[in-house]
């Protein structure tokens, strides 16, 4: 009898911690908030049931370009942008997205309103690549990519694009312009 009742808790114990809620605006290597790595583009409706989701076709998919998917809240408040690895497919994986709500954060706290400091003294910077007009920097650890323009770099490293750009030459506080998650 009591190993029954030990029993019957045990699966009352592990069905309770199993059922945590996802957070909607956590960002981790493999999920932003409910969407991940192996998501479709046809579970988008269920996943996004509240909002509104705006798939442009841009008429440029025969040549291989993709068409990006973009998710506002009911509000009109733009959440997130995001590229399937195949244009006109349903079954098509979610390969890159595109974060433009501040309420997206890593659970090291870094959103889009995030500075270079933040950044570097939260994770490992794996690649800096130097642009035209911005920097990326790239964060392999949460498959991560940061864009920083270059208005926000001292103004002899700005022309250069065959300068080897360091996080040294990154000042503390330059602004992320675009925070990406890039998947497969």
């Amino acid at each position: 009898m009591n190993k029954s009742i030990t029993y019957i808790l045990l699966i009352v114990v592990l069905c309770v911690a199993c059922n945590k809620a996802q957070d909607p605006f956590q960002i981790s290597k493999q999920h932003v908030g409910l969407l991940n790595d192996s998501t479709q583009v046809k579970d988008l409706e269920t996943i996004f049931s509240n909002d509104s989701i705006v798939k442009r076709i841009g008429g440029d998919e025969f040549m291989g370009n993709k068409n990006d998917i973009e998710i506002y809240e009911k509000t009109g408040k733009q959440l997130l942008v995001l590229t399937p690895s195949q244009s006109l497919d349903s079954t098509s994986v979610i390969e890159t997205v595109r974060i433009m709500d501040e309420r997206y954060k890593t659970d090291k706290n870094i959103s889009t309103i995030s500075t270079f400091k933040d950044i570097s003294n939260s994770y490992k910077i794996s690649r800096i690549d130097n642009l035209i007009n911005s920097i990326v920097i790239t964060v392999n650890s949460i498959n991560a990519s940061f864009t920083i323009d270059k208005k926000e770099l001292p103004s002899n490293l700005r022309v250069d694009m065959d300068l080897n750009i360091e996080a040294t030459h990154i000042p503390d506080n330059a602004k992320i312009k675009y925070f990406f998650i890039n998947w497969h």
